[in-house]
């Protein structure tokens, strides 16, 4: 039986499997605290009315940590915080005895140093927070599905060996491919794009990429979960835009009422469910709204906002909009890639947009080129041979419709929603410049 179901089992003989929390031995009475992933209880052994030797060798043997499956009556007991109830302990079995001390306690007052808890990442996720982040994950991802499957999407996977570059000629893994070089896939976008031509009109993918980012900043990682979507005949990347934030609606609706009360109580935060429209702001009028704060950009960003400008556009939309959301629109075709669709009164203008939450980009989207000759002059601009994605090109020689969509960071959007510091405490296991283990 589960922990959460406890309370109801009252008189009731039960098996109970866990991890021990805590062990308080008072010579006449042990106290144990078991864990299970949805909850504590408490287990009581009385020396005085049971004597078995078996059992007092046992927990005299017990450590912390050990796994081990209890039996006992459940008891009514007021005074008891956890529930007010306990286990009077009949049996217990010591599935596996954990050594001691641990390298790492994962119920300390203080926790250990972020890489410390990344090592033993297994013994970190032991504690009920985490497995709540994993929880949560779970109901976006289910929700995000029904979503999808509600508006006729097909699910996709792509391949993550691709023999030219996904996105740019930087940030690439490499690897030797029965004597021929190949790439891991930095996103899907080619092979969402030639779903599209392929007829499928929705799409979408939720799997692993990857970039060889050598950044070491709180929202980084060389391999990441992206959810991809992509949808044909629209009418420009407003349509792509009107489609996520509903998308983003039900979603967070979704988590707010399955789990808000757990991420109040565990986080101190929020689930709030943001309104639809979400703002817009072309590019040029939130540098121009930035700089009439005091802030310019670095000169690097080429017409990008930099993570500081994106903070304080976000504060700026929440004060002005009362909104924790904005799409930045219109970005230069400098800092887009060359399958943006540009504006034809507009040539230096994308048609594209990024997704901003509390201060944090969550997305990047657009409408994409879907005109042969257009496309293809616009890689060779951007220094793409054709050569090299030829098969990327051919997809839109034999009829391609208008079509436009985004990625979407997860880590991301479980680090804003509980108020986590970065994406490595809300990735099961965190890769990124300097990590490969466990």
């Amino acid at each position: 039986m589960l922990a959460k179901d406890l309370k109801d089992a009252v008189g009731q003989e039960v098996c109970v499997q866990g991890w021990v929390q805590k062990i308080r031995d008072q010579k006449a009475i042990v106290f144990l605290i078991l864990r299970d992933h949805t909850g504590v209880v408490q287990v009581v052994f009385d020396r005085n009315k049971q004597v078995e030797s078996r059992i007092t060798g046992a927990l005299a043997s017990l450590t912390t940590e050990s796994a081990v499956t209890v039996f006992g009556r459940v008891v009514a007991n007021p005074v008891v915080k956890l529930g007010g109830i306990e286990i009077d302990l009949d049996d217990i079995r010591i599935e596996s005895i954990a050594e001691t001390p641990p390298p790492l306690d994962p119920f300390a007052r203080v926790q250990a140093r972020l890489e410390n808890r990344l090592d033993w990442r297994f013994l970190d996720l032991r504690r009920p927070e985490n497995y709540l982040v994993f929880r949560v994950q779970t109901i976006i991802e289910a929700a995000m599905r029904r979503f999808w499957l509600s508006q006729g999407f097909l699910e996709m996977h792509s391949p993550k060996l691709m023999g030219s570059a996904s996105e740019s000629g930087a940030e690439l893994f490499t690897l030797q491919h029965f004597g021929q070089q190949a790439y891991l896939a930095q996103s899907p976008q080619f092979y969402k794009q030639m779903a599209m031509c392929a007829g499928f009109d929705k799409v979408f993918e939720v799997g692993p990429v990857f970039r060889a980012n050598p950044s070491f900043t709180s929202r980084h990682d060389t391999e990441f979960t992206s959810v991809d979507v992509e949808i044909s005949w629209i009418d420009s990347h407003d349509d792509v835009m009107k489609f996520e934030e509903s998308w983003l609606n039900y979603v967070i609706q979704a988590v707010k009422d399955e789990a808000g009360d757990a991420i109040k109580a565990a986080f101190d935060r929020d689930v709030v469910v943001p309104a639809v429209p979400f703002p817009r702001i072309p590019m040029a009028e939130a540098r121009a709204r930035l700089s009439a704060l005091g802030y310019e950009p670095p000169a690097e960003g080429k017409g990008d906002l930099d993570p500081q400008g994106e903070r304080m556009l976000g504060d700026l939309v929440q004060k002005e909009y009362g909104h924790e959301f904005v799409f930045v629109t219109d970005y230069p075709i400098s800092v887009r890639p060359f399958y943006h669709m540009r504006y034809a009164d507009d040539p230096g203008t994308t048609k594209s947009f990024d997704l901003i939450w509390k201060g944090i980009e969550i997305t990047t989207g657009a409408q994409r080129e879907h005109r042969y000759e257009i496309l293809r002059n616009q890689a060779i601009e951007k220094g793409i041979t054709p050569e090299s994605i030829q098969f990327y090109l051919d997809f839109f020689r034999f009829g391609a419709p208008p079509h436009g969509g985004f990625g979407f960071g997860l880590t991301r959007m479980l680090m804003i929603m509980m108020g986590f510091a970065n994406v490595r405490e809300v990735t099961f296991l965190y890769r990124g410049p300097n990590r490969l283990t466990p």
